[in-house]
This record gives structure tokens, sequence and C-alpha cells, in this order.
């Protein structure tokens, strides 16, 4: 799956249940002629732990196991990969029951059903108290990042959305080294393939020293957690940022890069982690770009 993975890292039993992504559709277009075209698939998740069912995630389900995993670690649920004896998807019953090895299901979880805050993510996304009781205690390892390896890094993202380029409507997530992508994931929403790429890590042993999370969405609060709790230091996006995405990261140390597209990026905190070795000649008209307006309330 990427590099500094584990081979010895323990994996429970899991299904391989992953759809097709994309589905043929015919349509007609401005001129009243026929087209065929595809579009990207939707389906609902519940994922229960032992007897409780959790939530109900509405998703692309190419990769259902995996993002169950990185749904459950990235809301510290469960903390230890070796407490999940399996993971089964039944798409029948719309269902993925993830087994424990003591099949008590979650330590303390009416404790950790306490409070939820539903977050901006797409379809909103949940946030359990427990998650944020522990965003507190996570230490990120140092960034460091070229500003010419970051220059490759974009064009060689950009060639990975093959969902995206034939079907649209979908995000896509990557955990990457140097110029490389180690992991890609799209799905509906980008929180989602944020999950399924965590999963993936969880089960390679892959850490997050040196590496950077990728994603074309929006960096909002949700994704600064998910990608702390993957101990990512460095968070790049095409899209923008949200006041309190930057905010957490401000207080989490995390280098938060977004508007990144081409030879343009805005860093919106840890430039002293960017090595400038790649400044672009000087554009006699800068390039159009969001947020340079000041918008008042009412």
């Amino acid at each position: 799956m990427g590099e500094n993975s584990n081979s010895t890292t323990y994996k429970p039993a899991m299904s391989q249940s992953g759809l097709r992504p994309t589905h043929p559709v015919t349509v007609v277009d401005e001129y009243g002629e026929k087209k065929d075209q595809h579009i990207p698939g939707e389906f609902p998740l519940t994922i229960r732990i032992d007897d409780t069912e959790i939530v109900t995630l509405m998703t692309l389900g190419s990769q259902p196991e995996a993002l169950t995993l990185g749904y459950v670690r990235n809301q510290k649920l469960i903390d230890d990969l070796s407490e999940i004896k399996s993971v089964h998807v039944d798409w029948d019953r719309e269902l993925v029951v993830v087994e424990t090895q003591s099949g008590d299901g979650i330590e303390d979880w009416q404790e950790k059903l306490n409070r939820k805050i539903v977050t901006s993510g797409c379809g909103q996304g949940t946030i359990f108290s427990c998650t944020i009781d522990k965003l507190y205690e996570v230490k990120l390892p140092p960034a460091s990042i070229r500003q010419s390896q970051l220059y490759e890094l974009i064009r060689e993202v950009g060639k990975l959305n093959d969902i995206y380029r034939s079907a649209g409507a979908v995000h896509g997530c990557g955990l990457c080294e140097g110029t490389k992508s180690l992991i890609h994931v799209e799905d509906v929403g980008r929180h989602n393939a944020a999950d399924a790429v965590s999963g993936h890590m969880w089960l390679e042993g892959i850490t997050g020293d040196n590496k950077i999370f990728y994603t074309t969405g929006r960096l909002t609060s949700e994704i600064v957690m998910k990608t702390a709790f993957m101990g990512i230091p460095a968070l790049v996006s095409r899209s923008g940022v949200t006041q309190m995405g930057l905010e957490l990261a401000q207080h989490l140390g995390l280098t938060m890069i977004a508007r990144a597209k081409g030879k343009h990026f805005m860093i919106y905190h840890g430039d002293e982690n960017m090595t400038f070795d790649a400044i672009p000649p000087q554009r006699m008209t800068p390039p159009p770009t969001k947020g340079m307006l000041d918008l008042k309330p009412g």
C-alpha cells in the first residue's frame, strides 16, 4: 500500500465488498441530443459495533471496510486495531458489522454519546464528545516541505482523480510523501475519503511522520481533526479554508496550505516549514482568487 508499512501489523478478518464506483446513465444535452454519461454511486451504510448502531454514512461504496475502520479510528471510538476481530459488509442490509474481540461493544459508549456536534461536512458529519476530548492530546511531528516538491505533488495527485474525471461529484483525499501519493481514495464526501485513507493507514501500520494529507475539498475543522488524528503534520487542498479550521490548525501546529493549483498556493499556517526553492516569476496581473472581499454582516 505504501512506504513505511509494517507487514506484521495485525489485521482483522474483513469482507471484500467494494462496489463499482460509477454507473452508466443516458442524459439529454442543451441541443436535445442523447449522450451516455457516468455518475458516481451513493449508498447508505450503517456502521454497527457488536450490537450497537453508531451512524449511517452515505458513501460511494468502493472501499467500505477501510471507510469503516477509518471512521472508528478518527472518531476515537476504538484506539487499538487489535481490539477488532472482524469487519463484514452486507450491502443487502446496507450494514457493516464491526465485531470486537470482547463482543461487548465500545467501552463507556453512553458517555461517548453524551454530546455530538453536527459539522459542515458533505451530508453533515458528526463528531462525538470523546473525539474532541482526545484531540488536544495529539502531538504532531514537525513538517518540512520544499516548494519544488509541492509543485510536483500537485501535478501527480491531479492525475489520480479517475472517478471525478469519469463522473464528477466526488472528492479525493490522499496520503502523500515527498512527491508521491501513497494512498488515494475518492468518495462522495471528503470526510468519507479521509476516513478510508485513515483505515488503510491503520491496516498497513503507516505513520503520519513526514507525510502530507491532500484533499480536493475545503479545509474545515473536521478535516483538520482527522488529519491530526492520523498524525500527519501538513495539510494541502486545492480549495479554501474555514475560520475554525485555521484556528484549530494553529492550535495543533499543523501546516495548512490551500488554493494549491498549478504554481499557485497560499500558506495559511506554518510558512516557516516551507523551503522556497522554486519561486515562480512575478505575474503582471495576480491570479483571481477567492477570499479577497470582506463581506459585511446582514
